[in-house]
């Protein structure tokens, strides 16, 4: 059976010696590559090419392949032994971002001189260092010192988007100003692994916090995260359920029934923006203290988390005066137009 020549592949060191070791002993070059097996113009072609003197030697001829393929390349842009890189270098060691080096270098040298370069690049070499201690020198000059680079755009969500959403930037002014009571921020504090949950509402204007005990297994699922609430909003007084403004999580995917439940407008914040729900936000790190990261969340009853937010709502805040999110709320219901019992 005939094996057609490698004609494409590039020669190995081992071929070299084989060609070497062969010319000495007189071996023609269709021979050389027939053994070989490879077309008779590439071993014409390495003997032209790598011979010094009339004489082919397999180490030469290597370092000689080698040095071409070093010069047919490019130099990189910063390369550790560039006067850029030394610049770059450091400007990152006192803190600089590379888009301010970027930008500052583009303002000193003109467009195409050789000490100019584009913050992508700058991103690109760190993070194409081997690793070592320059790489983690580099690495740790950055602001968010990640391992690996983040994108900035992020690209679109292909799990699917909640439906019929409405924009946190088409929610009535008077939310934002904390005037007028009934406006919540609602989350999801999660347990060990994601297998745990608890909900958590947080009215803004007097910073009162309720703990929303959700079913298990599989807390975080619409339907579970839809009664859940519902129960604990129609708890409260009609005048203090106004609003809602969630992220875009889904498990608020069901939001215009419970929109229908409780009378209260769902309004979901931009993706990867917490501080829109600053208060919620804030109030989280204070659940955190009576339930940590990494706990099962599944054994806690509602009474239990019910004392949990009474305690954390009896502590006094200096936004509020020194006064505590509860006397604040009491106060808030007694002026409202509906009297009814506080919650819990």
């Amino acid at each position: 059976m005939h094996t057609s020549p490698r004609r494409y592949k590039q020669l190995q060191p081992e071929d070299r010696m084989t060609i070497a070791s062969l010319k000495q002993q007189n071996y023609s070059i269709r021979q050389i590559a027939s053994m070989l097996q490879r077309s008779a113009s590439t071993v014409s072609r390495e003997l032209s090419r790598n011979s010094e003197q009339g004489s082919y030697a397999s180490v030469s001829a290597q370092q000689s392949c080698r040095q071409r393929r070093c010069q047919s390349r490019p130099a990189r842009k910063l390369h550790p032994q560039s006067v850029l890189f030394g610049m770059v270098r450091t400007l990152l060691c006192s803190r600089w971002s590379p888009e301010q080096i970027a930008l500052t270098l583009a303002r000193l040298f003109p467009k195409g001189h050789e000490l100019r370069v584009s913050h992508e690049t700058i991103y690109n070499c760190i993070y194409a260092q081997p690793v070592g201690e320059l790489r983690k020198e580099l690495i740790a000059n950055l602001r968010q010192a990640r391992n690996k680079r983040t994108p900035r755009s992020k690209g679109q969500d292909r799990r699917g988007q909640i439906p019929d959403m409405l924009s946190i930037h088409v929610r009535p002014p008077e939310v934002e100003d904390r005037q007028f009571p009934g406006h919540w921020e609602g989350d999801l504090i999660k347990g060990e692994g994601n297998a745990s949950a608890v909900g958590t509402l947080v009215e803004r204007t007097s910073r009162l916090l309720m703990l929303v005990k959700l079913p298990h297994p599989k807390p975080a699922s619409a339907a579970h995260v839809l009664q859940a609430f519902t129960d604990k909003l129609c708890a409260i007084a009609q005048p203090m359920r106004k609003t809602l403004t969630y992220d875009q999580g889904k498990e608020m995917a069901l939001h215009k029934q419970l929109t229908a439940n409780t009378g209260m407008a769902v309004y979901f914040c931009d993706p990867h923006s917490p501080w829109q729900r600053g208060s919620n936000e804030n109030t989280n790190g204070l659940v955190r203290q009576y339930l940590p990261k990494g706990t099962d969340l599944s054994g806690y009853t509602q009474e239990q988390l019910d004392a949990i937010a009474d305690e954390i709502n009896n502590r006094p805040r200096k936004g509020l005066g020194v006064r505590s999110p509860l006397a604040v709320y009491r106060e808030l219901l007694l002026n409202s137009s509906q009297q009814s019992t506080l919650i819990h």
